[in-house]
């Protein structure tokens, strides 16, 4: 569900922008009372695993289409509402720099999507709600299974939303619409499941992270090597194993795309396109998860369909060096977040004359 430049106006593009970095300021406003030194790895080896797994396309039966775990909802079970906005956006910073998934107009369209519903309308109005009397596996299930396919539903919706006001009439909006939903539901549902998963795992192996992160507590001196170790390894096995196996069928709003224009892509030439159309290919060394020389020299710009073994040697170096470079950035936005945090009780302790 990354949106590419061409399907918004310039003037969505800012707007959005703008909303996703005002979000981003209020999460990192509002992180600071429970951020403490465990929070710092747990943002970043997270992270690292979703930036893998929505590397690995899985295939819709009996549509021709393909979905991926967005992770909203995974991270904000796992860190809260305001880290896994945080996060979120660092892992759609990096796919769009540096390897030209989504557009670098569009990503403040893409971090809304993906993170803003996820993370501040169903994590709270759903998935807390459910489980709010205690964990069970049955709750995680259920939980995890309605905010899934909420947030997907609703991130769907406004890609739809955006496109219309862009003025892209070869989008219409309620054919676009009839097929987006659908599609993305059935999307939803997956994700729903693997996230079910992966967080009864959590809870199973320390329940007590699982259970602190809901009311918005610092994790304190709750144990998490073990958890961090299994999302490091989960990262590194997923991007560099497990992501050769990913669908090549469209993902849903390519496939819904091509149902109503009869095109995956929508072509926007000229003017504030060009120049980030420019901007991203300086940046991104691996464009399309594979290596930029390569498809230089084969005069591509797309997907390129790179022989066996290369294929694979590409994919996990991408998938690598893409997990670290997010665990890198997230890392860095924790250990900002928590010296601000020391900077403001300073000058408190010395107002009250505390030593």
């Amino acid at each position: 569900m990354h949106m590419a430049d061409a399907l918004i106006s310039p003037a969505v593009g800012g707007v959005m922008w703008a909303a996703s970095a005002g979000m981003a300021a209020y999460s990192i406003k509002k992180i600071q009372p429970d951020m403490d030194k465990k929070k710092i790895p747990l943002m970043g080896v997270l992270g690292a695993f979703v930036f893998t797994a929505q590397m690995i396309n899985f295939s819709i039966p009996g549509t021709g289409s393909s979905g991926h775990l967005g992770g909203g909802v995974l991270l904000s079970a796992l860190l809260g509402p305001y880290a896994g906005f945080l996060t979120m956006a660092s892992i759609l910073i990096i796919q769009a720099l540096f390897f030209a998934d989504g557009g670098l107009l569009a990503l403040g369209c893409n971090i809304f999507n993906l993170g803003f519903f996820a993370c501040f309308i169903t994590y709270p109005l759903i998935y807390r709600l459910i489980i709010r009397k205690g964990y069970s596996g049955k709750k995680i299930f259920f939980a995890s299974l309605a905010s899934s396919v909420v947030a997907l539903q609703l991130g769907a919706f406004f890609v739809v939303l955006e496109t219309l006001l862009s003025g892209k009439t070869e989008l219409p909006f309620g054919t676009f619409a009839m097929l987006m939903q659908p599609i993305h539901l059935a999307i939803g549902v997956v994700e729903g499941l693997i996230t079910s998963a992966i967080l009864a795992f959590v809870w199973r192996a320390q329940p007590d992270l699982l259970e602190k992160t809901e009311p918005g507590k610092p994790i304190g001196s709750i144990p998490i090597k073990k958890i961090v170790i299994f999302f490091i390894a989960a990262a590194m096995i997923t991007g560099g194993v497990l992501s050769w196996f990913a669908s090549t069928n469209p993902d849903g709003l390519e496939w819904s795309m091509g149902k109503v224009s009869g095109k995956t892509e929508i072509a926007a030439v000229g003017g504030i396109y060009d120049s980030m159309s420019q901007a991203q290919e300086s940046t991104a060394f691996f464009p399309d998860y594979g290596f930029k020389d390569a498809g230089e020299s084969a005069g591509e710009t797309g997907k390129k369909p790179a022989a066996w073994p290369a294929a694979l040697g590409e994919t996990s170096v991408s998938g690598l060096v893409g997990g670290a470079m997010v665990l890198v950035l997230t890392g860095l936005t924790g250990l900002v977040i928590g010296f601000v945090k020391r900077k403001k009780k300073k000058p408190e302790r010395s107002a009250t004359g505390s030593p």
